[in-house]
């Protein structure tokens, strides 16, 4: 299946590494021009640098409403057109028991996490979709799903942000899609304390999960890259998993 996103203008948040990088170099090289954005210019430059595709970044941090005002204003004055916004920045500060999170920062994950993909997503509206169209892609997380483990709060965050992407499905439809995806563990750096260590076999570190491998962010750009295609424009209010199964669980038995 080809896909085609020539003309269309992508705004990524949290695009200058892992897997917002990867989305924005899927999307431009199949021919849409895409804003990044991200708290640091220098590495917004060095993911820009190596994008085959008409690129430009834009500083932002995704936790500031007047940042998420000024980046999709950018994206609009730059390119003229907003019809994907991928709320793909998150933090997770925090790793233990949930009961003894700080609320500094169990409201910092609040704030990036969950408040932020909204505030995202209020801009784009207000300032080109309301009357154009467009799709919102939310990247979510099987956290959202499960229960337990060292992050109860990034994974609450995750979980609120599949009903808001359902709930916005229902506002903003039919001009505007919203859907999510929800990876597994992917190899980023953001997600390195999850994954590293789990052992240097990669097949080793993903045993039971049915694919036997860990995600890397080029696995949720090309489902990134289909949801947000017009081969998905039937498809609202959705979440996507994209996680080698590993949401089955210990219930896997290698076939021979």
């Amino acid at each position: 299946m080809q896909v085609d996103l020539a003309g269309k203008v992508a705004l990524v948040t949290g695009a200058s590494q892992g897997i917002g990088a990867a989305i924005a170099r899927a999307f431009a090289e199949n021919g849409a021009k895409v804003m990044l954005s991200s708290r640091k210019r220098e590495g917004l430059e060095k993911a820009a640098a190596s994008i085959d595709g008409e690129v430009a970044i834009h500083p932002a941090h995704a936790g500031s409403p007047a940042a998420a005002e000024e980046t999709v204003a950018a994206a609009l004055a730059t390119f003229g057109r907003l019809d994907i916004l991928v709320n793909n920045a998150a933090t997770s500060p925090y790793a233990g028991p949930l009961i003894d999170i700080d609320l500094p920062r169990f409201d910092k994950t609040v704030e990036v996490n969950l408040r932020a993909p909204l505030v995202w997503t209020q801009q784009a509206w207000r300032q080109w979709q309301s009357e154009h169209g467009g799709s919102v892609l939310n990247i979510a997380s099987i956290g959202a799903m499960k229960y337990g483990g060292p992050i109860g709060a990034y994974d609450m965050t995750k979980a609120g942000l599949v009903h808001l992407t359902k709930h916005l499905a229902t506002e903003l439809g039919p001009r505007v899609r919203v859907n999510a995806l929800a990876p597994g563990l992917v190899q980023t750096n953001f997600a390195r304390y999850l994954w590293e260590g789990r052992g240097a076999d990669p097949a080793e570190a993903a045993w039971p999960w049915p694919m036997a491998r860990l995600g890397q962010p080029a696995d949720i750009a090309s489902a990134a890259l289909w949801l947000s295609s017009e081969h998905a424009g039937w498809i609202t209010g959705e979440v996507l998993v994209v996680d080698g199964g590993s949401l089955l669980g210990s219930g896997v038995t290698p076939a021979g």
